[in-house]
């Protein structure tokens, strides 16, 4: 494993953060974070860099405890915080000298040229950070991230405060990043958890209340409820849909659009195709109802 956290719990003064959470990730693993504001993501995140120590419980990356072995795992990992740590008054190339002289990195400026052409940052190249955009300030911090080559990527909403393009091309530099490595990823944005990654943990209340793939997640939280959204061509009343085989439930949208719903699980959707042609309708468009990621999200942590 690449990251084992057992029995972790965090308190400040008598304030509880974490409870005896553990999950084990495995190498090359790319897992979603994901959880409520203050449910203690950040928290965790922080403890299993080595950053926070936890008051009870032991997190190990590469097999390194991470209070006991915090140089090892500090040369292991990775990490982007939440709030950037820049220096806004140097130029990317420096920033990126100073962090590769900590690492005591060899051929240094061969690796900062292979992180600047890696994260995009070449027509950048000669600015100060204090005078890059937000999406650049984030391109540098995962260059400071991954220069020493870590295993191991912790990232805490990286794509926060960007807008649609940053987020995009962010989000395929750490699915890049992860063909290579075992990554973190702490997001509130559930297309990119679906888009990106193998695995995903639900933290609510400092407790891990889901640790398994989107898939299975999706099967633990089905209903037999089957709903369809259709667009009809004409009027249509609510008395004659329900007279449609296998519908039990109509909700009116519009006065052409409808949610036909059954609570057995029957797909229904060529009933409703032959009940359009016998009346002489069409059917301009009918979409089966499926469960989101943020739909699941919502009914586990309300």
């Amino acid at each position: 494993m690449s990251i084992i956290v057992d029995k972790v719990c965090k308190f400040y003064g008598k304030q509880p953060a974490l409870h005896n959470v553990s999950f084990n990730v495995k190498s090359g693993e790319i897992v979603g974070f994901i959880g409520p504001n203050g449910a203690g993501k950040s928290t965790l995140m922080k403890i299993i860099s080595g950053f926070l120590p936890p008051t009870s419980g032991i997190a190990t990356i590469n097999g390194y405890d991470v209070m006991e072995q915090s140089l090892e795992v500090r040369r292991n990992i990775g990490y982007l915080p939440e709030q950037n740590p820049l220096y806004t008054e140097m130029y990317i190339k420096e920033y990126l000298e100073f962090v590769g002289g900590i690492y005591k990195i060899k051929n240094r400026n061969a690796r900062i040229r292979d992180m600047i052409h890696l994260t995009g940052l070449e027509r950048e190249q000669h600015k100060k950070i204090g005078a890059l955009s937000k999406g650049y300030r984030q391109r540098v911090g995962l260059a400071q991230a991954l220069i020493h080559d870590p295993s191991v990527l912790i990232l805490d909403e990286p794509t926060s405060g960007l807008d649609p393009n940053q987020i995009v091309e962010i989000r395929e530099l750490i699915s890049d990043a992860g063909k290579s490595k075992t990554i973190i990823l702490s997001t509130h944005i559930m297309q990119e958890v679906e888009a990106i990654c193998h695995k995903i943990l639900i933290i609510n209340k400092g407790e891990i209340i889901a640790d398994e793939s989107a898939k299975d997640i999706y099967q633990k939280m089905e209903s037999k409820e089957f709903s369809v959204l259709v667009e009809l061509n004409k009027e249509m009343k609510e008395s004659i849909l329900l007279g449609i085989s296998n519908v039990q439930k109509v909700l009116k949208v519009n006065e052409k659009t409808w949610i036909l719903s059954n609570f057995e699980g029957i797909d229904f959707r060529e009933n409703v195709f032959n009940f359009a042609v016998k009346n002489n309708m069409s059917v301009l468009s009918m979409h089966k109802s499926e469960k989101s990621l943020e739909d699941v999200f919502r009914e586990l942590t309300k």
